[in-house]
């Protein structure tokens, strides 16, 4: 009807306009204010004015159904086009609305359920994981660990108390180790007792007379060796027991830096999801071996990825390189942060310009120390700090040094020194 009335405004018009629509005659749009018959209409003249003065759509409940009344701007003067909604037309199709929505509200809850399921048992699994790992840890076993897992707040709760295992485990070594060093120093003066004592008389009572301070004399030394003897060997027995248990503690482990790196990274992954940091991994996909346990190159990686994340605005970005070449194996963890101002005071124990304890990369330094290796600072390709670990490859092959590659490398040194190799004299004939 307001496209109609764009047109033309003649009653007659307007009349043959609202017979075309095809609406039933009691639903039939009724036009006020055109001169065309408006009997039909339902609203009174107080709804029409205020539709007109309003110049908006008005919806308006009536007796059987709802009115809407639009007013349409014709020049100096303003028509208002009601069309009638019955209560039927409006109850249409609402049933299956109804069963609609009701079918999408309990899809949802079965949604919801299934998710806060999933979420529970991954949380019940790794709050079980840790609660058996300390019970074990309570028993003595201190080699026990857990698969950090679930929530983030659990898996980093399963990351510490991996790093609590391993360090009590290396306390109990260097524990032994120091009863271990400490046996052998109570040898040395035990080893002096042993020698005044065999310095002293014979014990030997078996043959001749003595009187009765003869023979308490000769039993008092006798007891004195005994006790020495009896002491160097409870001594011997403590030091293999120690060293053993050392030995075992402590023995050599090989890990795959690959896998450590692609590991670790599944963890920081989801971190840096959440503060929006680009990230990359590379070089981490064949096999490369180190002479370091895998939880202690773990432990390297956390404290010097954690060090990005702590001390690096949220959203800058980081990379994971790990390289193999000259005998080595380099692990580079690249970041877009300030970087570090004084590398030597950072890889200093316990120095920080950030008003830490300063023990992350000292961690990242005793594990490539471990490994015969080095940990150095560097600006980043990215614009911050650039912290690579060295390790020794142990699948390297020894290089050959070659005493005339030496002596041109020599050579060449000298030379770009500005001195020259001295002439030997010819020996005398």
């Amino acid at each position: 009807m307001t496209g109609a009335l764009a047109v033309s405004t003649k009653p007659d018009v307007v009349t043959r306009a609202i017979e075309a629509s095809g609406a039933d005659p009691a639903t039939r749009p009724v036009v006020h204010g055109l001169g065309v018959d408006s009997t039909a209409g339902r609203a009174d003249p107080t709804q029409l004015d205020r539709a007109r003065s309003e110049g908006r759509s008005l919806v308006i409940d009536v007796d059987g159904g709802v009115l809407r009344l639009d007013p349409v701007v014709l020049g100096d003067r303003t028509a208002v086009v009601e069309v009638f909604v019955p209560d039927t037309a409006l109850d249409a199709g609402g049933g299956g609305r109804w069963l609609l929505l009701a079918g999408v509200a309990v899809a949802l809850v079965g949604a919801a359920v299934l998710v806060v399921d999933r979420v529970a048992a991954r949380t019940v699994d790794a709050t079980r994981g840790l609660v058996e790992a300390a019970l074990a840890v309570g028993d003595g076993d201190l080699g026990v660990h857990v698969e950090p897992s679930g929530p983030r707040e659990l898996a980093e709760a399963g990351h510490a108390f991996n790093r609590m295992t391993e360090r009590l485990v290396a306390a109990r070594t260097d524990e032994r180790e120091l009863v271990a060093d400490m046996s052998h120093r109570l040898r040395t003066p035990l080893t002096v007792l042993r020698l005044d004592a065999e310095a002293l008389e014979s014990d030997d009572t078996s043959v001749g007379s003595f009187s009765q301070a003869e023979l308490d004399h000769r039993r008092g030394i006798r007891r004195i060796r005994q006790a020495i003897v009896t002491l160097e060997g409870e001594i011997d027995v403590l030091i293999k027991t120690t060293r053993k248990a050392v030995a075992t503690e402590a023995a050599p482990a090989m890990c795959d830096v690959s896998e450590v790196v692609r590991d670790r990274m599944v963890f920081w992954a989801a971190l840096a999801g959440d503060q929006n940091r680009p990230h990359r991994v590379s070089g981490a996909q064949l096999r490369i071996p180190a002479p370091v346990p895998r939880a202690e190159l773990a432990a390297a990686l956390d404290a010097v990825i954690g060090n990005v994340f702590r001390y690096t605005p949220q959203g800058a970005a980081f990379e994971v390189a790990v390289s193999r070449r000259d005998g080595y194996v380099a692990i580079r963890i690249d970041d877009a942060g300030p970087g570090i101002a004084n590398p030597d005071r950072a890889l200093r124990r316990g120095a920080s310009d950030q008003g830490s304890t300063g023990l992350g990369l000292d961690i990242a330094k005793r594990v490539a120390l471990q490994a015969n290796g080095s940990v150095s600072i560097d600006r980043a390709r990215l614009g911050g700090a650039s912290v690579v670990m060295l390790l020794a490859d142990p699948e390297a092959t020894p290089r050959q040094i070659s005493r005339f590659g030496l002596v041109g490398r020599m050579a060449r040194e000298q030379k770009s020194s500005g001195r020259r190799w001295p002439r030997q004299r010819p020996a005398d004939s």
